[in-house]
């Protein structure tokens, strides 16, 4: 059976019933997902950089004030539920990432680059490959966070990162305190400066603005909207080939990022579950998309800037399923067994809310 591709500026609707899932525990699912909101300001503005010493902490890119909790759910590309307001422009944090990632792999199938262990340093020459530590690392290691990239990039050092923790109770006492470095491909750590590095040797790969090439190859061909957007910092504009471009970054760690609905977000992610074609066009390769949901030696539960829920580590779902995840509550996960697609944001439990949504599947 040939599959459904929502046009653009449309997207059929099925009932849950006619989808596969239990309409009242999926109710209850949604219901769960909205009283249960994120603690978070509005302006989530004050969260960027908070755990941050100074002057690490300061803001360098813009913000914007969130949304309520909102997402949506898709079954075999249509949708089946939505809440809150899914329309809403909101800054999506880390699950950025996972869209550097696919830029990169858009390159490869371009043949803009070799394998993954390919050394950086043979392709970009602007200085931040040449010491002896950093002229070893690969495309590998900078996707996978196990670079150990050093320097300085944007007035923020990757020492700001060490020792970091993704777990909020333990209060991150250690980040930002320097630690000896291992050699690159060794050890995983998540560290925005080395993301945001990513993201400049993408740019210089392309040589143009990332947000350019993203709705080029990617969002326009998908049908997103033209409200999405993607920022860097005041003090990340670099020369290529003579021109100032603006890096963007790879989250919202210091501000920045990109700022897209759930729709979008959803489109995205359907992209991705269905084998990198879209209704018949191929934009991105199923070889690239395995590849980088192929677990990392020093962490099985990341790939290429995307989570991987392996031995179902991460949520009661297919071990092969995997997700883009951002601070917020901001997901897109994608579940390639059952066919789904659920998007969150500004979830206080965003596990709970996809384990409730997969547990709904009849």
């Amino acid at each position: 059976m040939k599959r459904y591709f929502p046009p653009r500026e449309d997207w059929e609707r099925r009932a849950p019933a006619d989808a596969g899932f239990d309409e009242v525990r999926l109710a209850t699912a949604i219901e769960y997902a909205c009283e249960n909101e994120i603690d978070w300001p509005i302006d989530a503005g004050k969260m960027v950089g908070r755990n941050d010493t100074p002057p690490y902490n300061e803001m360098l890119g813009p913000t914007k004030p969130r949304g309520a909790a909102n997402g949506l759910v898709i079954r075999r590309g249509y949708l089946i539920a939505e809440w809150g307001e899914p329309a809403r422009v909101d800054m999506t944090f880390s699950a950025t990432k996972s869209y550097v990632s696919t830029l990169v792999g858009l390159a490869k199938d371009r043949g803009m680059l070799g394998s993954m262990d390919e050394l950086v340093r043979e392709r970009i020459a602007d200085g931040g490959f040449d010491s002896d530590h950093n002229s070893t690392i690969t495309w590998r290691h900078l996707l996978q966070q196990t670079s150990e990239w050093q320097g300085k990039l944007f007035d923020r050092p990757d020492v700001v990162d060490h020792n970091r923790s993704l777990v909020e109770a333990d209060g991150n006492e250690m980040k930002g305190v320097e630690r000896e470095l291992q050699p690159p491909g060794s050890f995983w750590e998540y560290n925005d400066v080395r993301v945001n590095r990513a993201a400049l040797c993408a740019l210089r790969i392309w040589g143009e603005p990332l947000p350019e090439v993203l709705r080029r190859e990617v969002m326009d061909p998908i049908g997103a909207s033209d409200e999405w957007e993607w920022h860097g910092y005041r003090n990340s504009w670099v020369d290529v080939d003579g021109e100032q471009m603006q890096s963007v970054s790879g989250g919202a760690h210091w501000g920045g990022g990109l700022w897209i609905s759930a729709l979008d977000h959803g489109r995205f992610g359907y992209l991705i579950l269905a084998g990198g074609e879209w209704d018949g066009r191929r934009l991105l390769s199923k070889d690239w998309i395995d590849e980088a949901t192929t677990p990392c030696d020093a962490n099985d539960q990341y790939g290429y800037m995307w989570w991987l829920n392996t031995g179902q580590q991460l949520y009661e779902a297919p071990s092969s399923s995997f997700a883009a995840q951002g601070a917020g509550g901001n997901v897109v996960f994608i579940d390639r067994e059952d066919d789904l697609v659920v998007v969150t944001r500004w979830s206080g439990d965003r596990v709970g809310v996809v384990n409730r949504i997969v547990a709904a599947l009849l």
